[in-house]
């Protein structure tokens, strides 16, 4: 909903006033279904914008690309909410639901340096692009058998059994979830989402808190025993992670697990989810890419997740910032203590940086998107997404290749959120697959997370 004026607030800059008074209307369930004609009128007329957020929440939406890396740089920008107001993350109106009352707050999503740089530097140690490159192979198998489940059916929801399942197993394996407990975490993922299909977690009121607490519980329980017999998994790996003598607490492990779990999967299960939808909706681009990927070839795969990515990316906000300082984005003064929302999804359709910003060109290459953030919190698990993407566009673009849309566009439900974006559901019709299930999994072209054109050379979180 538009910003409603606030006399104790300074007067807005001139070019914003008018702005206020005709504004589209923002979170509506017709704008999460199409939020881009909305961003185009913001950019234009008022790109640093003040609105109300469905919480309650007095926020800054910037929109330009160029507004957009400065404000993600800024370290006059805190991720920590202790610079907001304490009542408003108490009550889960800022931030992630729960993890206050979790006691998850240590991660690199809430905090600035030099703590976020120590952080960093320790989880960098565990959580490597080698790491992620070497569990290509795991990802493959899962994308294989998630799609051996409904492959001869002949229909399937692609979020529920696809794109939701796979990140959240693939990501317990990389934590050293053991296989008996992955379908507790995964309805713990679907509880934090308000993800749920029948029999599987829970939508009622209060569901999210309770599965933070259970999942770090959890997480402790597992660290703890960890400790006594170490492995080859990422938790081993933080719990191993040094530097000039410090360690991660038990603590931080465990809030550091945590949000590479709860950001790392939705992530990828929009990536998936909107990446596929967008191929449906435009066959052409769809064709070259399966031409491409049959072939045996990567260049295009590679190119087309960042441009997939660009075009209509999971994460529609970068995740909270609050001013500590007084600065200026866009030619409009922010006062202390305001949060700030980049919002990248406007930032990466801006016509002042990509041409043609409204048409996906999977062979794009001029591509310095915002997808996965810019500065020191670029998202640690972008490498990790990126192979999963990989995987999952590939190979079910060669053992589908008849994938089609089973409802109408204009049916489909977006889910309802702030940060991320991602389809509810995704029904799709295909010819059943006659394979044999003692055939060889699926081998799409094989590109290194770190090869992609905006991959980091060291890891960062968003």
């Amino acid at each position: 909903m538009p910003a409603q004026p606030d006399p104790a607030r300074p007067a807005a800059t001139p070019s914003d006033a008018p702005a206020q008074a005709s504004a589209p209307q923002l979170f509506t369930w017709e704008f999460a279904s199409d939020p881009y004609p909305a961003y185009a009128w913001l950019r234009e007329h008022a790109p640093v914008h003040r609105t109300t957020l469905p919480s309650g929440v007095e926020a800054w939406l910037v929109t330009r690309y160029a507004d957009a890396r400065q404000a993600l740089a800024d370290s006059r920008l805190s991720k920590n909410p202790a610079h907001h107001s304490e009542q408003a993350h108490r009550t889960g109106r800022v931030g992630i639901p729960g993890e206050r009352q979790a006691d998850l707050m240590t991660h690199l999503l809430n905090i600035d340096p030099p703590d976020h740089t120590r952080l960093r530097r320790l989880v960098s140690k565990a959580f490597t692009p080698r790491r992620v490159a070497e569990f290509e192979p795991r990802v493959q198998q899962l994308t294989d058998r998630l799609i051996d489940g409904f492959a001869q059916r002949g229909s399937a929801d692609l979020i529920h059994e696809f794109a939701f399942p796979l990140p959240i197993y693939a990501i317990c394996d990389m934590l050293g979830v053991p296989a008996e407990d992955q379908d507790d975490f995964r309805d713990w993922a679907g509880m934090m989402l308000r993800h749920t299909k029948p029999g599987h977690g829970s939508g009622q009121r209060g569901g999210v808190g309770r599965a933070v607490k259970r999942m770090r519980a959890y997480l402790l329980e597992l660290i703890h025993r960890k400790r006594a017999d170490l492995g080859d998994d990422l938790i081993s790996g933080l719990i191993r992670a040094g530097d000039h003598g410090e360690h991660l607490t038990e603590n931080e492990a465990a809030a550091m697990a945590f949000i590479l779990l709860f950001a790392g999967f939705e992530t990828t299960v929009n990536l998936i989810g909107n990446g596929t939808y967008a191929l449906l909706r435009n066959p052409e681009q769809r064709r070259l890419l399966q031409e491409s990927v049959a072939r045996g070839e990567s260049a295009l795969l590679e190119t087309g997740i960042e441009e997939l990515l660009r075009y209509d990316g999971p994460v529609e906000l970068a995740t909270w910032r609050f001013a500590t300082r007084p600065l200026t984005i866009g030619g409009v003064d922010i006062p202390v203590g305001d949060p700030v929302l980049v919002v990248l999804a406007a930032a990466d359709r801006d016509p002042a940086r990509f041409a043609d910003e409204n048409t996906l060109d999977l062979a794009r290459t001029d591509n310095p998107h915002l997808g996965f953030g810019h500065g020191i919190h670029y998202c640690i698990g972008a490498p990790l997404a990126r192979l999963e993407g990989r995987a999952a566009l590939a190979t079910l673009l060669s053992r589908l290749p008849d994938l089609r849309l089973a409802e109408r566009p204009e049916d489909l439900r977006w889910r309802g959120g702030l940060i991320m974006r991602g389809l509810r559901e995704l029904p799709v019709e295909f010819s059943p697959e006659n394979r044999s299930p003692h055939a060889p999994p699926h081998t799409p072209p094989r590109t290194p997370p770190e090869a992609s054109p905006n991959a980091p050379a060291a890891p960062a979180t968003r």
